[in-house]
């Protein structure tokens, strides 16, 4: 007998120990298709349609108020009357005084020059008997100071205003928010035609913001006795003038607050 027939099959092993199949031309084929696609995907989208146009932005556009026109007349006497500028005006707080103090640190007078003391005198004993009459307080007259004459707050107006007569005006109250002496203050106002104020703007400060509030609600509940009407008036609805507060002695000075602290 053949001696290769009678030896034993040979054992599988139970690993693999070939060496590894290649994979180039798999990822060869993988890029080539990557490939097509993209251009596919390039024809279809750049070449099949149609690019999309781009809209640019319109020209800047610039519009003049101007009077030539009766909507331009109309906006620019609004604008006369309303005076929008007030409202976007840096204006005090009415805490803030006029003439603020800068914050100094106080450095006490003994730290840099030390005070000569002086000697105590000895003291002197009266050995003497008292006297059983002492002499009575000597009386002490002062003279008396005549006191000021107080000069009331006082409202004038311009002469437009004359034609509506004589203003009545309440009793005035006011009272300062801070220890500065106030200034005259200035307001335009507007009367209509049934002599009340339509319209009241504040030209200028007096220096006490609360203060100035005050003037102006004393302002508004100001009357005028028309004496007479003319078609020049008629035809105009609000008349404009100027109004001036000059304050007197009556004005209440700020209330002081109580600083007492009571120890329990």
């Amino acid at each position: 007998m053949n001696s290769s027939l009678s030896a034993p099959a040979a054992t599988p092993l139970l690993f693999n120990w070939g060496p590894p199949r290649r994979r180039k031309l798999a990822i060869t084929t993988f890029l080539v298709l990557s490939l097509l696609g993209h251009a596919l995907c390039f024809y279809i989208f750049q070449i099949v349609y149609p690019p999309t146009v781009a809209l640019l932005p319109p020209p800047a556009h610039l519009s003049l108020i101007s009077a030539n026109s009766e909507e331009g007349r109309s906006l620019l006497r609004w604008i006369d009357a309303e005076d929008p500028a007030l409202a976007f005006a840096t204006q005090r707080p009415p805490e803030a005084r006029l003439r603020a103090l800068p914050k100094t640190s106080h450095v006490p007078s003994y730290l840099t020059n030390a005070p000569a003391l002086k000697e105590v005198p000895p003291p002197v004993i009266d050995l003497r008997t008292p006297s059983s009459q002492p002499p009575a307080p000597v009386p002490i007259r002062y003279e008396s100071v005549p006191s000021p004459a107080e000069t009331p707050t006082t409202v004038l107006f311009s002469p437009e205003l004359d034609a509506f007569g004589a203003a009545t005006l309440s009793t005035p109250a006011f009272t300062q928010s801070n220890n500065e002496p106030p200034e005259a203050i200035h307001f335009r106002v507007a009367i209509g035609r049934g002599g009340e104020i339509r319209y009241c703007f504040a030209l200028n400060s007096s220096g006490d913001p609360a203060l100035d509030e005050q003037a102006r609600h004393y302002l508004m509940l100001c009357r005028f006795a028309r004496r007479s009407t003319t078609s020049a008036e008629n035809d105009q609805p609000l008349v404009w003038g100027m109004a001036t507060i000059e304050w007197g002695s009556d004005v209440a000075p700020p209330k002081t607050t109580s600083t007492n602290v009571r120890v329990p």
